[in-house]
């Protein structure tokens, strides 16, 4: 199997088996903290450059109650803390500075651990090239080619020595010179890479692959199977995957994928000699997807398929290369393929060795089934990061201690979030612990396939486990006890993914002990957890650092490293979304452009379309979540469109109602449903919001007519109730103000001041989104008056940043409206905004733009007002003349107003901007 990745809660292991960094784990629990270096190195009682030596790796052994202070002062918890410590008594390995070139894959050049950034496609090209021809030299001619495919300029061997001597500072280490460095020397003929074999991965794979040729025929292969398995662990991808078709189609590098395939049929071969079929499938796996007309790795294939219990799969795989080589070639499969076809058909297959245990000796007395012993596992993905917290939650499953070990774990999730991928990656890695093999069922709960009954899973099952097939019980309830007495003694671990629901895998959970079973649903399966003692498991999407891991582990970490901003942006655009990141990782591969290029690209209103990979209709981040938004009843698919209305971060089952015209008991019924499918997150009880992606995919299935009556109702509903709150908390502001009329539907009632701020504290995110959502969707009247309503609190809240929103807002909606007064409002709230924000010059200009806005609508006190704050402004800027004549004027006016009359209006607006 190609998987690289390390058991979670250990340090991320080298290719060569090297214990994880200590500086970057350290830095990374800084980062979840939230913390500074000098923060944490002030908790921690140490200096800020001891913590920085530390994360950079110039300390290679810090002291125990070091790190002890470090882990306090994050927050560590005991295993954490064990880890650092095991890190530092370990310390920097061997060569920890030295460059190490990676072409098995996409290209990559690490110095130590570190990635180091190849941005350049010509020094991509010539690295590249250098390695794939190592130990021996690339000509001139052969370097010409492949840097300029379409033809060299006349300065190309300038050029050439130009971009050596850059290749050359690329290679000189980071630490000290153990060994001697790689190079590039001049010879006769052009450049040779000089680096030993172990500095190149494809060196450490011929190697390996030459060892175990020697030792393939021995009376035991074990030996030779161990080198092949490790020889193969190198490939991360066909050779210079991400290199362009020149380099990737050089003689040398198609012998190098030769070599691979030659690796694999050995590996696979040798697997079925040690009756260990099952550890070859997902290595073929990996290399028939890259060589999908090569009929003897389909033979393998199909033989440990078979061998594993996969009779069908077998099948399938034979049935998919006949068809596939009738279309493309028009030929039929050739007489290997044919050979293992008949070889499933007639059973005459090698059969996986069944282990003993100690736990249970063979006996005369246990009943052992005839055939494979069941390891029904798919193969996990190429890369896996992150999710090491719940990576431990799994092992609960395989804890040696009985009181805290579970029996079920449910981990459940939003669509595309990993879930599936996480059982698969946790049950490969744990897979020792299950020494009577593991059985696996996609469950259909949310797919365009039916959905399996437990009776059909239970046959499955009970065919793998050995019963006969004429023999099997036709009733549910008789399947299911001989399923439960067929595993009373046994270690197996069964994983059921994608499950509808409780009732669909009930049935299916052996009362053995010593089994484990992992469920993933996008339910909440609560009922499982409350009758059955499962645990459950909650997947949420990845973190920034785990998302941009997941990108580099895609692309090559060197291309993240170059792009390192942009990478960011293009994670946070996908919302940490695994399935998004995934789909995002392969584009970038399959079109080798630019990250920042392709978040230009996903940009818009309609970014899931984009999010697709071509020629693959279920590789898309929409057919995810139609999945899950068809499986809702009619009223909860409404709740759910609407939703993608919300202005603010979330709403309240209140403001649910409003926006759907529903009641507040129907609002929380259908919000609960939504929540426990996974398509809303409950932020904090009581309030729900949606993932970005998922509102984008709401908004998309709104219809117009429906979105604008909505927000109506949504825009009303806030507006009735910041009135009625400010009215209670700011009555001589907002006496003026005409009443909202009646009540909207699910309208609250604000019994004294403490609820009415506390509302408007709630909903201020909110209510400034309201403001801005509703100006720019044709709503002006309703824009300015909320606003006008929202403005007291903002501005005895002293939220500054959210005033100014708002006021502009306000101001672009007035516009719209044609109502002088409240532009001229508008402005004057702009403008001592800026004022606080100590932006003078702007604010004073504001200013006089309110003051000619108030002019135009004949409204004496907002002139006043303006008159005084330019009065103000310039006095303080030095000008007397201005600050003297503006609030001469400013009286002039007021006792003008006063013989008019002041309304209580302009009274509490002078109280609110004075």
């Amino acid at each position: 199997m190609s998987e690289r990745t390390p058991v979670p809660g250990l340090p991320r292991a080298g290719h060569a088996g090297e214990p994880g960094p200590l500086g970057p784990r350290l830095q990374s629990f800084r980062r979840r903290a939230g913390l500074s270096q000098e923060v944490a190195a002030s908790r921690a009682g140490i200096s800020t450059r001891a913590l920085r030596d530390i994360e950079r790796g110039r300390v290679r052994r810090p002291q125990s109650r070091t790190l002890q202070r470090l882990a306090q002062a994050l927050g560590l918890t005991g295993g954490e803390l064990t880890d650092l410590l095991a890190a530092a008594r370990t310390g920097p390995p061997r060569g920890a500075g030295r460059p190490r070139l990676l072409i098995l894959g996409p290209l990559s050049l690490q110095r130590g651990r570190t990635p180091v950034p190849v941005t350049s496609p010509m020094l991509r090209r010539l690295l590249g090239l250098l390695a794939l021809k190592h130990p021996e030299p690339a000509t001139q001619q052969e370097i010409t080619d492949t840097l300029w495919p379409s033809g060299p300029p006349g300065s190309h061997q300038s050029l050439v020595h130009t971009y050596v001597s850059q290749v050359r500072r690329l290679l000189e280490p980071g630490g000290p010179r153990t060994v001697p460095p790689p190079t590039v020397a001049r010879t006769p003929t052009g450049y040779l890479l000089e680096a030993s074999r172990n500095q190149i991965d494809l060196g450490h794979f011929d190697e390996l692959l030459v060892q175990a040729q020697r030792l393939h025929r021995a009376p035991d292969p074990g030996a030779a199977y161990e080198l092949l398995t490790r020889a193969l662990k190198w490939w991360r991808g066909p050779v210079l995957a991400d290199a362009d078709p020149v380099l990737r189609q050089h003689p040398a590098a198609v012998a190098a994928d030769e070599r691979r395939v030659q690796a694999v049929l050995l590996h696979a071969d040798t697997a079925l000699r040690l009756r260990r079929p099952e550890e070859a499938v997902p290595v073929l796996w990996d290399v028939v997807n890259t060589e999908p007309l090569h009929e003897g790795l389909h033979a393998r294939l199909i033989l440990t398929l078979a061998s594993c219990g996969e009779q069908a799969a077998a099948l399938n795989v034979f049935n998919r290369l006949r068809d596939r080589l009738d279309e493309e070639l028009g030929i039929a499969p050739g007489a290997e393929v044919r050979d293992a076809h008949l070889r499933v058909l007639r059973q005459q297959l090698p059969l996986a060795q069944r282990p003993e245990h100690p736990e249970h000796p063979a006996s005369a007395d246990r009943t052992t089934p005839a055939g494979p012993l069941p390891a029904q596992l798919p193969a996990g993905a190429g890369s896996y990061v992150g999710r090491r917290r719940q990576m431990r939650e799994l092992d609960a499953l395989v804890s040696p201690d009985p009181a805290r070990r579970s029996h079920v774990v449910a981990v459940v999730g939003a669509p595309g979030v990993g879930k599936t991928a996480l059982a698969k990656h946790w049950a490969h890695a744990r897979r020792e612990h299950f020494k009577d093999g593991q059985l696996f069922v996609d469950l259909r709960g949310h797919s365009p396939l039916p959905t399996l009954r437990p009776g059909d899973v239970l046959a499955q099952f009970l065919r793998a486990l050995g019963a006969p097939p004429g023999r099997l019980p036709a009733d549910e309830d008789e399947a299911a006890a001989l399923y439960r007495t067929l595993l009373a003694d046994k270690q197996m671990l069964i994983v059921l993914d994608n499950a509808r629901d409780a009732e669909q895998v009930r049935p299916l959970i052996p009362g053995a002990q010593g089994c484990a079973v992992v469920i993933t649903s996008r339910s909440q399966l609560a009922g499982l957890v409350a009758s059955d003692g499962a645990r459950r498991l909650s997947l949420d999407v990845l973190d920034p650092d785990e998302a941009r891991r997941l990108l580099g582990s895609i692309i090559g970490d060197c291309r993240v490293a170059a792009e390192e901003e942009a990478a960011r942006r293009l994670v946070r655009a996908c919302g940490g979304l695994p399935l998004a990141i995934r789909i995002a990782g392969a584009n970038l591969v399959a079109r080798d452009t630019g990250i920042a290029d392709y978040c230009a690209e996903l940009a818009g209103d309609d970014m899931l379309s984009r999010l697709h990979i071509e020629g693959d209709r279920r590789s898309t981040v929409r057919a995810a979540f139609d999945l899950s938004y068809r499986a809702l009843p009619a009223a909860v698919q409404r709740m759910f469109r609407l939703l993608g209305l919300m202005p603010g971060p979330d709403l309240t089952v209140d403001g649910a109602a409003a926006l759907a015209d529903s009641t507040s008991a129907e609002s929380a019924e259908q919000l609960v449903s939504l929540r426990d499918a996974h398509l809303v997150r409950e932020r904090e009880p009581g309030r729900f919001g949606l993932h970005d992606l998922l509102r984008s995919y709401a908004r998309e299935l709104v219809g117009r007519e429906e979105a604008h009556a909505a927000r109506q109702r949504l825009f009303d509903w806030y507006q009735y109730h910041t009135d009625a709150a400010t009215r209670l908390l700011y009555p001589a502001e907002s006496a003026a103000r005409p009443s909202t009329g009646t009540a909207p539907s699910a309208a609250l009632v604000f019994s004294d001041h403490g609820q009415a701020s506390k509302w408007l504290d709630s909903e201020r995110e909110n209510l400034a989104g309201a403001v801005l959502q509703a100006s720019g969707a044709g709503f002006a009247a309703l824009a300015w008056r909320l606003a006008e309503s929202l403005h007291s609190h903002l501005s005895a809240g002293m939220y500054t940043g959210d005033c100014l929103k708002v006021a502009t807002a306000s101001l672009f909606a007035a516009v719209a409206d044609g109502d002088l007064r409240a532009q001229a409002a508008a402005q004057l709230r702009r403008a001592e905004c800026h004022w606080v924000l100590a932006n003078h010059t702007q604010a004073l200009e504001l200013f006089g733009s309110a003051l000619d806005l108030a002019r135009q609508a004949g409204w004496l006190d907002g002139q006043a007002l303006a008159l005084r704050r330019i009065g103000a402004a310039n006095q303080e800027n030095g000008a007397m003349r201005p600050a003297h004549d503006c609030p001469s004027q400013a009286r002039d006016l007021t006792r003008c107003d006063d013989r008019a009359g002041t309304t209580a209006d302009d009274t509490g607006l002078r109280r609110l901007i004075c």
